[in-house]
């Protein structure tokens, strides 16, 4: 069984949800507190043992590529100014020469046609996936690290679940279970938005994946399925039967930060977690 070394944040999207602050700073670089919301997403990676980062962008997103790479002038002027501190602040937003690649998305086509794009540089080995918007937050033992340990103990194909409400499960791409073990089930199919009232459950996918290399020769095909887009979901329905395919109970919380209450939930939260900040802001928050 080959390790997951490498993994894909699909980063092309315009984030109109958020406009106009996305007019020119990319979703995925707001911040949550005082890191942006790649930032999280690339320390889950490197905590799970994901030894290279592939960026699929769009022509909008070159502060991205920016941001992964080294700021000589603020650098040499916190070093001049003895700002240790912050300049180990900085230390995370480099990534090592060869550790980070880009690939552009020429159309926003779904997240199928995204991770499509990078198949030149996953080539023949499993990946993950991780959609930076969903912050699933559990510092101690990180989502793709969880998920880590079961491809290992498993193989195959894994993809983190949490059980939404039955009203919002035609919102997501959902499982019909089979066996469960603890915190693992396994994935008899996978309904993309299914109508309401007919989810075969209430485990929905929450924006990580482990993935075998075969689902990019499905991707090859192009098919179109909902919202007329090329749907990651429907290429992994077809790896089910013909690898082993499970999902992983995520044990943490989730902030859906693709949406502005999500978002605002997600900054209040971790700040509250922080010693500098937390005690002030809830004093503050106890006031209104």
């Amino acid at each position: 069984m080959k390790p997951v070394r490498k993994a894909v944040f699909p980063v092309a999207g315009f984030g109109t949800r958020f406009l106009p602050a996305t007019k020119s700073v990319p979703k995925e670089l707001l911040p949550v507190v005082d890191r942006p919301l790649i930032q999280y997403a690339v320390d889950e990676a490197l905590a799970a043992g994901i030894e290279q980062m592939i960026f699929v962008t769009g022509r909008s997103k070159h502060a991205i590529e920016d941001y992964f790479d080294r700021a000589f002038e603020v650098e040499s002027d916190l070093l001049s100014k003895e700002k240790f501190d912050l300049l180990e602040a900085l230390s995370g937003t480099r990534l090592a020469p060869g550790q980070a690649a880009f690939v552009r998305q020429q159309e926003m086509a779904g997240l199928g046609h995204a991770v499509w794009c990078a198949r030149h540089l996953v080539g023949d080995e499993p990946f993950a996936v991780l959609l930076a918007d969903e912050l699933l937050w559990n510092p101690a033992s990180p989502c793709l690290r969880q998920m880590r340990e079961t491809y290992d103990a498993k193989g195959g194909n894994v993809i983190a679940v949490l059980e939404v409400p039955e009203a919002h499960t035609q919102r997501y791409g959902i499982v019909d279970p089979g066996r469960v073990e603890g915190a693992v089930t396994e994935v008899k199919a996978v309904v993309e938005k299914p109508r309401a009232g007919t989810a075969p459950s209430r485990l929905a996918a929450v924006g990580r994946y482990i993935l075998q290399p075969e689902v990019m020769r499905i991707l090859d095909a192009g098919e179109r399925g909902a919202g007329g887009e090329i749907q990651l979901t429907d290429a992994m329905a077809k790896l089910i039967g013909r690898q082993p395919f499970h999902a992983q109970t995520f044990a943490g919380v989730r902030y859906d930060c693709g949406d502005k209450l999500g978002f605002l939930q997600a900054n209040i939260a971790l700040a509250l977690e922080r010693p500098d900040m937390g005690p002030h802001l809830r004093e503050w928050l106890g006031t209104i």
